[in-house]
C-alpha cells in the first residue's frame, strides 16, 4: 500500500470541489508559509518532539480564522485507533493532534483520510474550536467544497455555543460598564437596541466617529432611529411614541457629555454584537440583552415580563411543524423571541427563495405588545431581523385581535403570557383564549403557561378551561423544567399547551401528555442556566419525535381522556416502575436509618417480625387504602427551641431532602395536643419546598410534624421493614412533584404504591447484616 496514493485520492477530491480553481484558496502540504500556522506546528511532531508536518494545510483569504488540516493513510485499518494518541500510525489520532495545536489560533477542521481508491475511502471530520481543545465529530464521509465547510460550521449548535458564551461574557462587562455610566437598567436594552438599528444605516456607520461633540452624534443616533422606524412603515402615532421612548438618548448626562466613551460604545456593540448576529441570524439577541441585564440588576423584575428562553422558543416552531407558507401570531409578544425563532425556520424551508423570503417577514409575522418600553424591544428586534420592516403592534391584544385576524388569517400562535401577580390581574389562559380566537380553524395555538393553568380543578381557571374545551381540542400538554425562567430570576412551574383551534375537543379524545421537566441545561455561575453539557438538541429531537408519533414512552409520556376538572399534566398519571427499587437500594436505605439511630444512641428500639400477607396482590393501589394521612401543626402554633432543655422536649420536624435536617429543632410536648405527637418509627413526609418535597422518612423518634409535613398511619399492622420500603416508594415519586404541585392532599393520597412489598423486605437478617457489616470495619 501507498500512502501517496490516499494523498493523491484527496487532491483530486480537493480539484472536483474547486479548491485549486479558486484564487482566494491556499492549499500547501507539510508545512505553510503563514509565520503564524508554522509557528503552532513547531512543537507539534507525532512523535513528541519537533515539528509537525500536516499531509495538506488549507486556508482562504476570505476565512482567516478558519483551517482544514488533513492527514492520509494507505490502509483503511489505520483510519483510527482505540486510545486516539497513536499519532504516527493512525490518520484520525494524527489529525487530531495537529488541531489541537493549530485550535489555539484557529478553528479547525481536521480532515482523517484514508484507504487505496474511491470505494473504500474513509473520511472523518473533527471541528475544534478556537481556544478549546474538545474535538466535535461534524460533516459525513464526503469531501466537501470549502464553502459548505466553512457555512455548515458558522451553523452548528457548537459554534453557537462558544460564540454565545463569549456574548454572555461581553453581556456581562457591558452591563458593568454601563452601571458605572449611571444608564438604568431598563434603558440599556433600549440603547443598544437603538444603536443596532442605526448601524442599519450606512450613513450613520459610517460618520458616527466624525461628530466633535457628543450631543451631535446623539441628535444623530436618535434621528438615524426614527428614520429607520419611518422607514418600517409604522404609523406616525407610533413612531413618535417610539421617538419619546428613545429620547432618553439626548438627555442623559454621559451621552451627551462623554465623546469617547459613546464612539467607543458604538464600536463595541458593532464589534461584538453585529458580529454574534452577522454569524447567528434570527436569535433573538436583544431579548438575551434584556435577560442577562435583569440578571445582574438589582430589582427582579426590570422592565416588567419574563422571556422564553431562546431554546424553547425555538422547541415551539418545532412542535407546531411550521414551513414558509405559515402565518404566525403572537398576541404577548415581548422582544418578539417567538417570531424570530419562526421566522429563522420558515426562511430555512424557502430554501434560498428571495420573494418567498421578502414575503415571510413583511407579511408572515405578527405580535401584539402592550408595554411601551417592551414594544420599542420587540420593534427594533423585528426592524433588524426582518430588513426593516415589521408587522409588529402597540396595544390591547383583546382590542386588536379582530384587525388580526381579518388582515392575516393567521394559522399558528406563539405565546408566553404575563403571568399573574395579583388577584385582579387578567388570567393567563384569557390571553390564551384570545389568541385561540384570532387563528384560523384548524390551526395550532401554543402556550407556555404557570403549571397552575392546566391543574387547577376549580373557580376561575376551572372555567376557563372548560371554555377551551368546549371550542377546540387540547391535543397535548407538555410539562417544563422547573427553574427554566432561572435568568430572568422568577421561580414560576409552567407547562405547554398544544391546541387546535375551533374544533370542540371530541368526547373521550386522549391528549398526549409529555413529562419535559429535564432539558439538559445547567445552572452556572455567571452564565446562568446553559447547555453546559450540550445534550439539548439530542434530547429535543427525541422529544419532538415522541410527540409527533404520540409515542407512550415510559417516565416521558402518557395518553389521557381528559375533563376540565382534571390535572392537564403528564405528572398526575405517569406510573412509577418500582422494580427500581432491589434489595440493595432497600439495605442502603435501612443502612443510613440504623446510622442516624446509632450516632444519635437511639438504638434501644423494637424490630417486629412480620411474614408476607398471602392474600394481598402486588397490584398498586392508592396510598390512601393503606395509610391514613394526617397533617402537620403550623410553626405559629408552637414555640421552637434550637436544644432540647427538659425530657419533655421532642423534635420539630420540617420539610427536608435529608433524614437529619428534616430536624428544626424541639417543642414541649406538654404544651402540644396529644393527636400532633407521634411516636417512633412514624412515616412522614415533606410537602412543600422545591428541594424538599417528597422525600419521605420514617422517624427514629417521638416528634411533632409542621403544617408542611404529612404524617402516614398505617391501616393495618405494618413492621419496620415495610415502612421503610413505603417510604422509598414515595421519595422516588418525587418526579412527578414540584414547587408548582405539591404532593398534599389528594395528590399525595392518589399516589399508587404496591399493595403488598417485595419479597426482599421480610428478609429479617437485613439488620443483622448491617450490624455484622459495621463489625468487620471496627475490627
Amino acid at each position: 500500500m501507498n500512502e501517496k496514493i490516499t494523498e493523491s485520492i484527496f487532491r483530486n477530491e480537493l480539484t472536483k470541489n474547486g479548491y485549486f480553481a479558486n484564487d482566494s484558496i491556499i492549499v500547501e502540504e507539510q508545512k505553510s508559509n503563514y509565520h503564524l500556522i508554522d509557528k503552532l506546528l513547531k512543537n507539534a511532531s507525532k512523535k513528541g518532539v519537533g515539528k509537525g508536518f500536516p499531509e495538506f494545510i488549507i486556508r482562504s483569504e476570505e476565512m482567516s480564522d478558519f483551517l482544514i488540516i488533513a492527514e492520509c493513510k494507505a490502509d483503511v485499518k489505520k483510519h483510527e485507533s482505540e486510545t486516539s494518541d497513536q499519532y504516527g500510525d493512525y490518520a484520525v489520532d494524527g489529525v487530531l493532534l495537529y488541531s489541537s495545536f493549530l485550535s489555539k489560533e484557529f478553528d479547525v477542521l481536521g480532515i482523517a483520510v484514508s484507504g487505496q481508491n474511491e470505494t473504500e475511502l474513509k473520511v472523518s471530520h473533527y471541528l475544534f474550536l478556537k481556544n478549546t481543545t474538545k474535538p466535535h465529530k461534524y460533516f459525513s464521509n464526503k469531501i466537501l467544497p470549502l464553502v459548505t465547510y466553512y457555512d455548515e460550521f458558522l451553523k452548528s449548535d457548537f459554534k453557537f455555543g462558544y460564540d454565545y458564551d463569549k456574548l454572555l461574557e461581553y453581556i456581562k462587562d457591558l452591563n458593568e460598564l454601563l452601571h458605572s455610566k449611571k444608564i438604568k437598567e431598563a434603558q440599556r436594552s433600549l440603547l443598544i437596541s437603538g444603536v443596532l438599528i442605526a448601524l442599519q444605516n450606512i450613513a450613520f456607520k459610517n460618520s458616527f466617529t466624525s461628530h466633535k461633540k457628543p450631543e451631535q452624534l446623539a441628535k444623530n443616533l436618535l434621528s438615524t432611529i426614527i428614520h429607520e422606524f419611518t422607514n418600517a412603515n409604522l404609523p406616525i402615532d407610533k413612531v413618535n411614541n417610539l421617538k419619546q421612548t428613545f429620547s432618553f438618548i439626548l438627555t442623559h448626562t454621559t451621552i451627551i457629555t462623554d465623546k469617547d466613551f459613546f464612539i467607543e460604545l458604538i464600536k463595541s456593540i458593532d464589534d461584538n454584537i453585529n458580529k454574534f448576529m452577522r454569524t447567528h441570524k434570527y436569535f433573538d439577541t436583544l431579548g438575551q440583552f434584556y435577560i442577562e441585564f435583569l440578571r445582574y440588576a438589582n430589582n427582579d423584575k426590570g422592565l416588567g415580563i419574563v422571556l422564553t428562553p431562546p431554546h424553547i422558543t425555538d422547541l415551539f416552531s418545532e412542535i407546531a411543524g411550521i414551513d414558509k407558507d405559515s402565518v404566525i401570531f403572537d398576541n404577548c409578544c415581548g422582544t418578539g423571541g417567538f417570531l424570530i425563532s419562526a421566522m429563522k425556520k420558515m426562511i430555512k424551508d424557502a430554501k434560498g427563495d428571495s420573494f418567498k423570503i421578502k414575503q415571510i417577514k413583511n407579511h408572515q409575522l405578527i405580535g401584539i405588545e402592550y408595554q411601551d418600553d417592551i414594544y420599542a424591544l420587540g420593534v427594533s428586534n423585528m426592524v433588524i431581523h426582518g430588513d426593516g420592516k415589521t408587522n409588529i403592534y402597540s396595544g390591547n391584544c383583546f382590542k386588536l385581535s379582530e384587525t388580526i385576524k381579518q388582515k392575516f388569517h393567521p394559522d399558528f400562535g406563539f405565546l408566553n403570557p404575563p403571568y399573574k401577580s395579583k388577584k385582579s390581574d387578567i388570567e393567563e389562559l384569557d390571553f390564551v383564549i384570545n389568541n385561540l380566537n384570532t387563528i384560523k380553524k384548524g390551526g395550532t395555538c401554543i402556550a407556555i403557561v404557570p403549571l397552575s393553568c392546566a391543574i387547577s380543578t376549580k373557580g376561575e381557571i376551572l372555567e376557563r378551561k372548560k371554555n377551551i374545551l368546549s371550542d377546540h381540542t387540547l391535543e397535548a400538554v407538555l410539562s417544563m423544567p422547573d427553574d427554566l425562567f432561572h435568568n430572568s430570576k422568577v421561580g414560576v412551574i409552567t407547562c405547554v399547551l398544544v391546541i387546535k383551534a375551533h374544533i370542540p375537543h371530541p368526547e373521550n379524545k386522549k391528549t398526549w401528555l409529555g413529562y419535559w421537566r429535564e432539558d439538559g441545561f445547567i445552572k452556572t455561575k455567571g452564565k446562568g442556566r446553559i447547555d453546559l453539557n450540550n445534550t439539548w438538541v439530542q434530547l429535543r429531537n427525541k422529544w419532538i419525535n415522541s410527540f409527533v408519533n404520540r409515542e407512550v414512552v415510559k417516565r416521558l409520556s402518557v395518553m389521557e381522556a381528559l375533563n376540565p376538572d382534571d390535572e392537564w399534566c403528564a405528572e398526575g398519571y405517569l406510573i412509577t416502575d418500582y422494580s427500581e427499587i432491589n434489595y440493595e437500594t432497600y439495605k442502603n436505605y435501612v443502612r443510613r436509618y440504623l446510622a442516624f439511630r446509632l450516632l444519635n444512641d437511639l438504638l434501644d428500639f423494637k424490630i417486629d417480625k412480620v411474614a408476607k400477607p398471602t392474600e394481598i396482590s402486588n397490584q398498586l393501589v392508592h396510598l390512601s387504602k393503606i395509610f391514613n394521612v394526617k397533617n402537620g401543626l403550623a410553626s405559629s402554633s408552637v414555640e421552637v427551641r434550637e436544644e432540647a432543655e427538659t425530657e419533655n422536649d421532642i423534635r420539630y420536624i420540617r420539610p427536608s431532602q435529608s433524614y437529619s435536617g428534616s430536624i428544626a429543632g424541639y417543642v414541649d410536648k406538654l404544651l402540644v395536643d396529644d393527636k400532633h405527637i407521634y411516636q417512633d418509627q412514624t412515616i412522614y413526609v415533606s410537602t412543600d419546598g422545591q428541594g424538599s418535597h417528597t422525600y419521605s422518612y420514617v422517624s427514629s423518634f417521638e416528634f411533632i410534624p409542621n403544617s408542611n409535613v404529612s404524617i402516614l398511619i398505617p391501616k393495618d399492622k405494618m413492621s419496620l421493614q415495610e415502612k421503610i420500603y413505603y417510604s422509598i416508594c414515595i421519595t422516588i415519586n418525587r418526579y412527578k412533584f414540584s414547587y408548582g404541585r405539591k404532593p398534599k392532599g389528594n395528590r399525595l393520597k392518589n399516589i399508587l404504591i404496591p399493595e403488598c412489598p417485595p419479597d426482599f423486605v421480610y428478609n429479617q437478617n437485613v439488620f443483622q447484616e448491617i450490624f455484622e457489616g459495621w463489625k468487620k470495619i471496627v475490627k
